[in-house]
């Protein structure tokens, strides 16, 4: 468990000035460290932050924790990356179509890496707790289920109405990563559609990174002050990445790579962790920036998707 009094001091002594945090993703990815926490933004394959992930693979992160609410492909690929120790979260699969991830079972089972599982709700809390600076939040979910048999989370009677409650435990990752649709050069980050529990992971956290679709000026981010779900002095770092996300999905710009998802399983179930071995070179390892990573999509099968992500708005 983090002492969330340390935690908080962590968060409170950061230079919380407004000054400009535009860098590279080189420059950005290399703020994570070995052994660190790092929380990912999004939910399954929505908003993930998928050029920084290449990045830490590339880099050679090591020992890393990570946790996400619900994690998708780029779980498989950070696992045979050699990045993860343990892993947080309620569910780790690319889809429900796609079944659960035959990578973190075996890495599971083989005892690689540490896998703890949370319910849906109850992950959030865990970030809603950071994000507030307490220890704890009090719930009367995960009561009743075999999941507090293999976590941290503890059971107690209200003082005040006698009634049993399941008590979750903050989480303070040390890095946060958030894939945003638009920020301004100071980190006042703007997310359209569903929010996630990016907001939360992003108070929570020591440190953040953002990826952003597109970089916009302070001006314009202070037409729409009620737009800014992420205020500058959580930032850490922005980094301007146009389908950052990709072949996951960005709202109202991009839907997801469906047909790619679909090479991508048929990968893994024929060939298992040498398929993904085979993904990552063709992926990660040979293009040697992130506009060669998507040129490898082709740009026709990009178009679209854009087209497809657009369509909301119509």
């Amino acid at each position: 468990m983090v002492d969330f009094i340390e935690a908080r001091k962590r968060i409170e002594q950061k230079d919380h000035s407004m000054r400009e945090k535009v860098m590279s993703i080189e420059e950005a990815t290399r703020l994570i460290k070995d052994g660190d926490h790092v929380a990912f933004g999004g939910i399954q394959f929505s908003g993930t932050p998928m050029a920084i992930i290449r990045e830490i693979i590339r880099q050679k992160k090591r020992d890393l924790t990570i946790s996400r609410t619900i994690v998708s492909f780029e779980g498989d690929l950070l696992l045979v990356g050699g990045c993860v120790k343990r892993a947080i979260t309620s569910w780790f699969s690319g889809g429900v179509t796609y079944g659960v991830s035959k990578i973190m079972r075996e890495y599971v089972e083989k005892k690689k890496v540490v896998y703890e599982e949370w319910s849906h709700y109850s992950i959030c809390l865990r970030y809603k707790a950071g994000a507030m600076g307490i220890p704890f939040i009090p719930t009367f979910s995960m009561l009743g289920s075999d999941l507090l048999k293999h976590v941290e989370a503890k059971e107690m009677i209200c003082p005040f109405t006698g009634q049993k409650l399941c008590l979750i435990p903050a989480m303070f990752p040390d890095v946060a990563v958030i894939h945003v649709h638009r920020a301004d050069p100071y980190g006042n980050a703007q997310i359209d559609g569903l929010p996630y529990a990016d907001a939360d992971i992003a108070r929570a956290a020591s440190k953040v990174i953002l990826t952003v679709e597109k970089i916009i000026s302070n001006e314009q981010i202070r037409k729409e002050p009620w737009r800014t779900v992420i205020p500058f002095f959580c930032v850490d770092a922005v980094v301007e990445v146009p389908y950052g996300a990709y072949p996951h999905e960005c709202y109202g710009i991009y839907e997801p790579d469906y047909k790619h998802f679909e090479e991508y399983t048929k990968i893994t179930r024929e060939k298992g962790v040498e398929g993904v071995k085979e993904y990552l070179d063709r992926y990660v390892y040979e293009p040697e920036t992130f506009e060669d990573y998507l040129s490898l999509f082709g740009l026709k099968r990009i178009l679209e998707r854009t087209k497809a992500g657009r369509e909301v708005y119509l």
